[in-house]
């Protein structure tokens, strides 16, 4: 627990640094902090490695399959959220801000390699592991997706604060379906380059 409340505590400050003061280069700060805290993570996960990083042909079935369904489940909801909310657009505009910041190509490289496997390998790899562990598996899953959620707050942004609670659930929940973080993340991968790049909502 003392590894993984320093890893919270250091994703806390960098979820501020980067969404709240927004002090920083987005990206190369994002890339920063989740290479961090993966190695991190990691390196406190010596017995689990194995377990963790089973990797078998269906997890790349099950990746696309749920980015998919996934990327739907967001589109539907922002259909729904900016006819029902007055503020809805403009926070989905402002999440897709960052976007200028660096070309497209070296934007989608980030997330595919590097950003969304590392988010997996820490907050399912190592927050919702030790969560589980001692408490339970279904209360580490809601936990972790909570807490996934609530270092967004930092931007202030109501439907950022959504979007980051439905998608911690959604690959909690493959996390604590297989035990491999494979299919995570390849689900993690695609959907961010699919819904930041290719296809935003």
């Amino acid at each position: 627990m003392p590894a993984l409340i320093i890893g919270l505590l250091f994703a806390a400050s960098a979820w501020f640094v980067l969404f709240g003061l927004e002090a920083i280069h987005f990206w190369w700060g994002m890339a920063a902090a989740a290479g961090i805290l993966a190695v991190w993570s990691i390196s406190w996960a010596k017995e689990h490695r194995q377990r963790l990083f089973k990797f078998r042909v269906s997890y790349l079935g099950w990746g696309i399959a749920s980015a998919a369904l996934l990327y739907v489940v967001f589109f539907l909801g922002d259909f729904i959220s900016t006819r029902i909310l007055p503020f809805a657009s403009g926070q989905i505009d402002s999440i897709y801000g960052n976007r200028a910041q660096l070309n497209p190509l070296a934007t989608g490289l980030l997330l595919f390699f590097w950003i969304g496997p590392a988010e997996e390998i820490f907050w399912r790899g190592m927050v919702q592991r030790v969560l589980a562990q001692n408490f339970g598996a279904n209360a580490g899953w809601l936990t972790a997706g909570i807490i996934y959620a609530a270092v967004h707050l930092w931007a202030g942004n109501f439907i950022l604060f959504v979007a980051a609670l439905i998608a911690g659930l959604f690959w909690g929940w493959i996390y604590k379906r297989f035990g491999s973080l494979w299919p995570g993340i390849i689900s993690h991968s695609i959907w961010d380059v699919v819904i930041f790049l290719m296809l935003p909502i």
